[in-house]
């Protein structure tokens, strides 16, 4: 919708009301709120998100009489201490008595186009803190059921109509919201909750105004914390039998009508004498009919199918209408996965037993954009599939990761910001490997990763040296050279088992594909180092370096690391093979190099046993000799020690 019409057609758009289905997830609320916490493995921003959109919260619902129209309208609150400092109520513009309200109002005629207006904007623009807020006296009052005062009643952008009752109270004094109505219109505000210590005034907004506090100007619950007074107007409108504590939640039923082609048929049939009814399990499922029209206007397309409109009544068997509209494909994505776990079954959408063993699903990975709808809408179709008894799971997604997008110069990559790189471009030039490892090295898979030309040249290169060295050690694993491990050949097996166990942990718990990279480059640098340095090196160690790499990097790199498995002469695939697994006696560490200072600067180095004692090494580092040209003739005022680190002798 782009300023009120179709982008395609310039039609203007209009809301209008229509019978349609919904499914009752509301009745799911709570249990969907309490369950987020057995989510041991999602995203805590997800689960928010979640919890947010459900939006339990716990107020008063009571109601104002409106005598003009002889009505009481309902409105919910979660600070019913305020009630006092009521001086206005607000209806949404499409609320049930605003016709009848406005019906003898001198100004009806510019009352009714403000609706329609305001019944056109959509509710995010309406609800949006930075849309200007817009109102309308109705000519009506109501009368607050406390103070028995009258109030005047509006109507305004702000308010849904589907949303709580379709009506708030204005407490402008401690509501930012109605207090920026308020002062638009003219409206009285009247300070009904103080803090000690903080004055009032109706200048400027300060951020304590909305918070508990003690009563004021509240009759009866004058000196009440704003605690007390909830519990106690709660009562006081409950014995009057015009208002009750409440749950209320933010979610609303889920619409799942469309008046489109593509969709699941709704299978209900309309019969003049038996009303709605539903079309029989044996003539499941309703199939789209392909003999329809593609019309613009409102009317749905399967009501253009003569062959598919009208039918029988299951019941009685007379004449008959199909509906029209199709479901939500919210619908499919909801429960698809239970499906996969029996997909050629044609008798039910899955076999108990079956579904049982699979699920509930171990790691499902989709974009942050799901996290409300469809995750919510798949928690709620496994929680009422269990309570049907066709599965024990209660939750579908054991494990969640929310991957980040690929952004190009700050945006998201899109055709229509013409800022996409081309995947066959990539490839033909650099090879999937490349492309493969840029994306996974250059970002947390939690994040959103900034593409970088530069960064895919150097995926590349990175691979080149893989391939290089792979071949000089490969070389050296065929020279037979045999016996005990070197100084520095034990090093450099001890950095193999170190990386095979750091990308273990990374790729089991924690998806960090990243580190997991930089891990296994640190690896081939220390091969290139020790090749720079030594002639030659042991053939059993050769070979477990080649191999240990190539494993390491096939999840990565598969096409390059099957090349050069083949190249060590290997006759199966690299995928077939097992993980290596990291020794723990390798790890261990005979020898640590201890850094010297004197007064904070580096002077020197040690190669030490890590069972040195602590005056062994004190006495070490005075005897360097790079350490007594700069502590000769000074006074040795203390010697900072850290174990396996350093030795910092301050002097003066």
């Amino acid at each position: 919708v782009i300023d009120g019409a179709c982008w395609r057609c310039d039609n203007p758009v209009e809301k209008k009301d229509l019978s349609q289905w919904f499914l009752r997830i509301t009745e799911y609320a709570d249990r969907l709120l309490t369950d987020l916490d057995t989510l041991d493995h999602w995203p805590q921003r997800v689960k928010l998100m979640q919890k947010n959109w459900i939006g339990r919260s716990e107020g008063t619902e009571f109601s104002f009489e409106v005598p003009s129209i002889n009505e009481r309208v309902a409105v919910y609150t979660t600070r019913v201490d305020t009630i006092y400092g009521v001086s206005y109520v607000v209806l949404a513009p499409e609320h049930p008595y605003v016709e009848r309200l406005i019906e003898n109002a001198p100004n009806k005629a510019e009352l009714e186009a403000f609706i329609t207006r305001m019944r056109n904007m959509s509710d995010i623009d309406r609800t949006s803190t930075d849309t200007p807020k817009e109102g309308m006296f109705t000519g009506s009052y109501a009368v607050n059921p406390m103070s028995g005062e009258q109030v005047p009643v509006w109507i305004a952008n702000y308010v849904l109509v589907d949303y709580g009752t379709g009506a708030v109270m204005g407490s402008p004094a401690h509501d930012e919201r109605d207090w920026e109505f308020a002062h638009k219109y003219d409206l009285p505000i009247k300070q009904v909750v103080a803090r000690e210590g903080e004055e009032y005034s109706l200048e400027k907004w300060q951020e304590w105004y909305h918070e508990d506090g003690i009563l004021v100007n509240s009759g009866e619950f004058n000196g009440q914390t704003s605690e007390e007074a909830r519990k106690n107007i709660t009562a006081a409108l409950n014995e009057r039998g015009i208002g009750e504590g409440k749950v209320n939640f933010r979610l609303r039923d889920w619409l799942i009508s469309r008046q489109r082609y593509w969709g699941v048929p709704i299978p209900v049939v309309y019969c003049e004498k038996c009303g709605e009814q539903l079309v029989p399990e044996e003539e499941l499922p309703v199939r789209l009919p392909e003999d329809v029209k593609f019309e613009s206007g409102a009317v749905s397309p399967l009501a253009t199918s003569e062959s598919f409109l009208h039918t029988t009544c299951p019941k009685c068997g007379g004449p008959a209408h199909r509906e029209t509209d199709t479901m939500d494909t919210f619908i499919d994505s909801s429960w698809y996965f239970l499906r996969y776990t029996d997909a050629k079954n044609d008798q039910a959408p899955f076999d108990k037993k079956i579904a049982n063993y699979w699920m509930n699903v171990d790691q499902y990975i989709g974009g942050i954009e799901h996290a409300i709808l469809h995750l919510l809408y798949s928690r709620f179709f496994v929680k009422v599939i269990h309570d049907l008894g066709l599965i024990e799971a209660n939750e579908p997604f054991r494990g969640l990761l929310t991957q980040g997008m690929v952004l190009k110069e700050g945006s998201k990559m899109s055709k229509s910001k013409g800022n996409v790189v081309s995947p066959e471009e990539i490839i033909n030039t650099y090879g999937a490997d490349t492309a493969r490892l840029f994306i996974l090295f250059a970002a947390p898979v939690d994040r959103d990763l900034d593409w970088s030309d530069q960064g895919v040249e150097g995926s590349y290169r990175f691979l080149g040296r893989v391939w290089r060295i792979v071949d000089a050690y490969n070389e050296e694993g065929k020279k037979n050279v045999t016996g005990e491990l070197t100084k520095d050949e034990f090093a450099l097996r001890r950095e193999l088992h170190r990386v095979i166990k750091k990308v273990t942990e990374d790729l089991d718990n924690n998806f960090n594909f990243n580190t997991a990279i930089s891990a296994i480059m640190e690896l081939v640098n220390a091969m290139y180092a020790h090749k720079d340095k030594a002639d030659t090196i042991n053939s059993a160690l050769a070979n477990e370096l080649t191999h240990s790499l190539l494993l390491l990097l096939a999840p990565f790199v598969p096409h390059i690391t099957e090349e050069l498995w083949h190249e060590l002469g290997e006759t199966t695939s690299i995928h077939t093979e097992n993980w290596p697994v990291y020794e723990e006696s390798a790890l261990v560490v005979d020898e640590v190099e201890v850094v010297l200072q004197v007064n904070g600067k580096v002077r020197d180095k040690l190669t030490v046993s890590v069972n040195i004692t602590k005056e062994e090494l004190e006495t070490m580092a005075k005897e360097s000799s790079r350490v007594q040209e700069f502590t000769e003739g000074k006074n040795i005022v203390k010697v900072i020690y850290v174990p396996g680190k350093l030795v910092n002798i301050v002097v003066k």
